[in-house]
């Protein structure tokens, strides 16, 4: 077995699931035992990369000293103060709010209830489409895998897992990949603020590659401690315009784009910004006029985005941020109540 596999190896050991919110922890000595073949010097190097990376913790001192991964939820310090039933309440409210929203913007006709239902009791609803339930099941998924993710900064990987969980429904095609960026141009009619009709022609398959390094590299280097829930906002509109106006998967960039969009929050502690279905029409306006002013991207273009492009959004995803709030909110005064 190589280094490399020997190192993802051992991280998949540190990586065992939470059990009642305790995990897993093991010493140097039986983590050199289990993976067999490194020595302890090697092993003290691994662990100490993954510490300053905020992947893994050392807990104890001296012979007491154990190793275990961090729990991603950890980081969600808007559940603390919480009791443990509250906690996992309000993170399924958010689950099945986010769902409901994200897939209903793209046509899908549950209800939240009808989500709810499904997620919880992992029934079907009479008379709904199989690919409607299909599509809550895998952007559920998709926030589940989030939130593992929390820890490690993003990769063009879990990009693909999660386009994967997205397009649970839709067919293998090697024209309509899952998992890849798209090897076909694509873009949209819309209507200008003059009420004309344009075309608004996303990133060519050629450019996304070099495209998605940059975004990546820019939201990894996003600091969240400058984060606040008065902020936020910003953040989220800034990323969610990049990655659809780059578009850089054959479909599902608007769910994609509303679930990483959230990932500086999430790691910020702060709760996740769902945009309503409500709200869908002037959410695809205000996008368009956005895009329209910006033209199509090319590797060459010095920036995505100028932040004077960006204030319609910007307001839009602050008003948009009230449901979550509240949710949280109405959590807390249920807290209150047993306090």
């Amino acid at each position: 077995m190589s280094y490399k596999e020997q190192k993802q190896r051992l991280l998949s050991l540190l990586k065992e699931e939470l059990v009642d919110d305790a995990r897993e922890s093991h010493s140097l000595v039986e983590l050199a035992t289990r993976i067999g073949g490194i020595n302890q010097r090697t092993l003290r190097r691994w662990l100490a990369q993954w510490i300053n990376a905020g992947i893994i913790e050392k807990v104890g001192q001296g012979k007491a000293t154990r190793y275990r991964h961090k729990n991603p939820l950890g980081s969600l310090v808007f559940l603390n103060g919480l009791d443990k039933d509250l906690r996992s309440a309000l993170l399924n409210q958010l689950r099945d709010l986010w769902t409901h929203n994200s897939t209903a913007i793209e046509g899908n006709t549950l209800t939240l209830g009808d989500t709810h239902f499904v997620l919880e009791e992992g029934l079907t609803i009479s008379g709904k489409p199989l690919k409607d339930h299909q599509e809550v099941i895998g952007h559920a998924k998709a926030i589940e895998l989030l939130y593992k993710s929390l820890n490690e900064p993003i990769s063009e990987n879990l990009l693909f897992h999660l386009h994967k969980a997205v397009l649970t429904n839709d067919i293998a095609d090697i024209y309509k990949p899952a998992g890849q960026w798209k090897n076909e141009t694509n873009g949209t009619y819309a209507i200008t603020a003059d009420g004309e009709q344009t075309f608004i022609e996303y990133a060519y398959p050629i450019h996304v590659p070099e495209l998605m390094a940059r975004f990546i590299e820019e939201i990894n280097g996003i600091k969240t401690k400058t984060l606040t829930i008065h902020n936020a906002h910003l953040y989220y509109a800034k990323i969610h315009m990049m990655f659809v106006h780059i578009h850089p998967f054959w479909n599902g960039n608007g769910r994609i784009a509303r679930l990483i969009a959230n990932i500086p929050l999430l790691k910020a502690g702060l709760p996740p910004l769902v945009i309503s279905q409500q709200t869908r029409r002037a959410y695809i306006q205000t996008l368009a006029n956005c895009q329209i002013n910006m033209g199509r991207l090319e590797p060459s273009t010095k920036t995505y985005l100028d932040s004077d492009e960006l204030v319609d959004f910007e307001n839009f995803c602050l008003a948009a941020y009230t449901s979550t709030i509240q949710l949280i909110d109405n959590a807390f005064t249920q807290q209150k109540k047993r306090d």
